[in-house]
């Protein structure tokens, strides 16, 4: 019975061997060949506006034509304003036009404290626009204007 037993295990052993060593790579797996990656998304340039004691940054994530939603990383600090804003209402997108598009909605830190940072989406603008603006009103009691250039 024991070499039952011991020739069992020695075939789980060579079999499970055999699954580690042999298994075949998925097709999507990187090779060796030092072949690259090539990335096409955008990398979009962080604007910063330091009024009023309080630094807002604002840096895009995804602003292509062919995107479900597009993002827009906040980032709020400060040591004396409260930052007790609905972010989906004090946030404004601007096209080339000026038409004025809402925020879908606010991912992030609840309103309150001196630090906030979380992500505001968008819905695509169609047609794409050549540039974009956004306006955040009411932080530190003024106005941000950030705007970038999306097509040349």
């Amino acid at each position: 019975m024991s070499k039952a037993i011991t020739i069992f295990v020695l075939a789980l052993a060579f079999i499970g061997g055999f699954l580690i060593f042999y298994n075949p790579k998925p097709a999507s797996s990187p090779t060796n060949d030092n072949s690259k990656v090539i990335s096409t998304e955008q990398k979009w340039e962080s604007k910063i506006d330091d009024q009023a004691s309080v630094t807002v940054t604002v840096t895009p994530i995804i602003l292509s034509a062919d995107s479900r939603e597009w993002k827009f990383d906040v980032v709020m600090d400060t040591h004396s304003v409260e930052l007790a804003q609905d972010m989906t209402k004090v946030a404004i997108l601007t096209d080339d036009s000026g038409k004025e598009y809402s925020p879908a909605r606010w991912e992030g830190a609840p309103a309150g404290g001196h630090h906030r940072e979380g992500v505001l989406f968008f819905a695509p603008i169609t047609p794409y626009p050549q540039h974009l603006k956004l306006n955040i009103k009411e932080v530190g009691g003024i106005q941000r204007l950030f705007s970038w250039t999306l097509v040349e």
